[in-house]
């Protein structure tokens, strides 16, 4: 894990799962998946969308023209935890990821982009289609 994402798991755990700076406000939790090469664990900080059914994530990697290894991890094996803010700081939830298609993405994909102006901008960047995920509660 790179120290940026280090530095952000560390505050977000330090205080309940909120951080500062160009995500202060932002709804962020912490994504545990397993990954797809090596079966280790990987942990990496995203922005979500709190949706029915579920948290809709997001994989734009700031508009790079490959998706982050997060989302080929998922592809892999699509059972995941998170850690996100709950009513008792922050709290671990077993997930189960689910890539969004058609309508069920765009509905949520446009919301975001409304929220938060940076992910057009990722849009801009890039030919690929900037998948959306749900990760559904396990069980």
């Amino acid at each position: 894990m790179n120290d940026w994402n280090a530095k952000i798991i560390d505050e977000f755990r330090s205080n309940g799962g909120h951080v500062g700076g160009d995500f202060e406000g932002a709804p962020l939790l912490v994504l545990h998946s397993t990954g797809a090469k090596t079966g280790q664990e990987r942990v990496a900080p995203m922005m979500y969308q709190a949706v029915d059914g579920g948290y809709a994530v997001f994989a734009s990697k700031a508009g790079a023209p490959d998706n982050p290894d997060w989302y080929h991890n998922l592809r892999a094996h699509p059972e995941a935890s998170i850690e996100i803010a709950g009513d008792a700081g922050v709290e671990t939830r077993d997930v189960t990821a689910e890539v969004l298609e058609g309508e069920a993405r765009s509905t949520i994909w446009e919301t975001q982009k409304q929220r938060y102006p940076g992910f057009a901008e990722y849009e801009e960047k890039t030919d690929r289609v900037i998948p959306v995920v749900l990760l559904r509660p396990a069980g």
